[in-house]
Formats: structure tokens, sequence, C-alpha cells
């Protein structure tokens, strides 16, 4: 279970860096291009990423800590940084981005921390702590099949081509009842905690991508589970009924 200040540190964090983000898109950003077109970087995740991270150097200088910008530390426990997470919306003027931060330890997510500024929300929950949105605690989430459910998922154009990515995922998405694609990993799964969204299904996902969220699902009664199937890691969320149905339409 995290200490008490842990989810505090968590939640300031992820609001600080937000704003700040959020204020250096008003005042205008250039656009770095890193792997393609919509992989897009800014000043304002750099900025970001080196506030939270100045912030635990202070704070928990014994733990470690990975920033999707380059920060890294070794440490028993780490932290997991994404200052800007959904860059391409954000760089666009989409509201649907956020900052978001987990704690890890080798038994797994500790907690996670997601602050999603256009709407004001702050997503905190973990190991023993049930998830809150702005510290009103979410309703478990309801074990229901998946052609109940909305899944929420992205397929990268280059990937299309793919069958080992394509076909199992279309059959997942099949069985659902209907499919959105937001653009930012943390903030659809805080969706999924929250449940507003269904299912999360992704392949691949990098830690700072999968961590915060993931803990926020299984704080509000869900599970997240990794895959590996067809040459790759598959990341599911959701209800337990739902992630085991989607993983065997997976398997199969």
């Amino acid at each position: 279970m995290p200490a008490p200040d842990d989810i505090t540190l968590a939640g300031s964090l992820v609001r600080e860096a937000g704003l700040l983000a959020e204020q250096m898109l008003r005042q205008g950003l250039t656009t770095h291009h890193k792997t393609s077109v919509s992989d897009v970087v800014s000043a304002a995740d750099h900025a970001a990423e080196a506030l939270i991270v100045k912030r635990l150097r202070d704070e928990r200088p014994d733990d470690g800590l990975v920033g999707e910008e380059g920060a890294e530390h070794p440490g028993a426990r780490t932290w997991y940084i994404d200052p800007v997470d959904g860059t391409y919306n954000f760089l666009s003027q989409l509201p649907v981005w956020c900052s978001a931060v987990a704690l890890a330890d080798p038994d797994g997510p500790v907690l996670g921390a997601v602050y999603h500024p256009a709407v004001d929300e702050l997503w905190l929950g973990g190991r023993g702590v049930p998830t809150t949105c702005n510290g009103v605690e979410v309703a478990s989430i309801e074990e229901e099949s998946l052609d109940q459910l909305s899944i929420v998922t992205y397929l990268h154009p280059t990937r299309l081509a793919d069958p080992g990515v394509r076909d199992p995922l279309l059959r997942i998405v099949a069985a659902t009842a209907t499919i959105r694609m937001l653009g930012s990993g943390s903030v659809e799964l805080a969706a999924v905690a929250g449940s507003r969204l269904g299912l999360w299904v992704q392949i691949d996902s990098l830690p700072w991508d999968w961590l915060p969220g993931a803990a926020l699902v299984e704080a509000a009664g869900g599970t997240a589970q990794v895959v590996a199937a067809h040459g790759h890691e598959w990341h599911l969320a959701g209800s337990r009924r739902a992630v085991a149905e989607a993983t065997s339409l997976l398997l199969g």
C-alpha cells in the first residue's frame, strides 16, 4: 500500500506539470517530430518532466525514476513519468491530453496519478487505495460482457499491414458494442477506471503509458494484464470478465 504522502505527492506532481504545460501551450510552442508525424514533442513536455524530476529528486531521493523524455535514475521503487500524454492532441489544440505518473515496485504498480487539465480532473488510486476522481471514490467496475461495452484502442497506420496485429484486434473490436480512439492512453485508462469506457487494448505499450492508468483500473476493482501473443505484448484493462473474453479472442 502506498503511503498517504506518496498519493498526495503524485497528485501534486501531475497537477503542477499539467498546469505548466497548459500555460506554455497558451503562450505558443514549437513542434518537434521524433519518429513520425504523429510522434511529436515540445518544450512543454521537457519542462513538465523537468518539474516532476526535480521534485522527486528533492522529496524522494532514494526512489528511481524513468521519464518519457529521457530522465532516468535507479532506485528500489521507480516513478514513471509521462509529462504530456497525448502530445499530438495537445499541440493540435484537442483537449484530450494529460500529465501522468506511476510509482512501481518489484510487485507491480503501487499507485497511479492522472491530471486532465481540460476538465480539471485529478485521478488517484493504487494498491489498497480506491480510485478517486477529484477526491470522490469511483464505483467499482462492473462485470459486463464485451458485447455490452465500448472498447478504446489505437492502431498506428503502419501496423495495418501486420496480420498479427490487425486480425486479433479486429476480432476483439467486432465483439464489442462500440469503439473509441481518443489519443491519450492515460486519459483513456482513467475513463475505464471510472466506468466511462469498458475495455482498453493496445500493443507494446511503454511503461509510462501503461502503469499510471493500469494502477487506477486495478484500484477501481478491474484488472490490467499484459498478454504475449502474435509477436507482441498486448495490454488489456477493464473488468475481469471483459479482459478474459478479449484474451480468449486474442489468443484464438
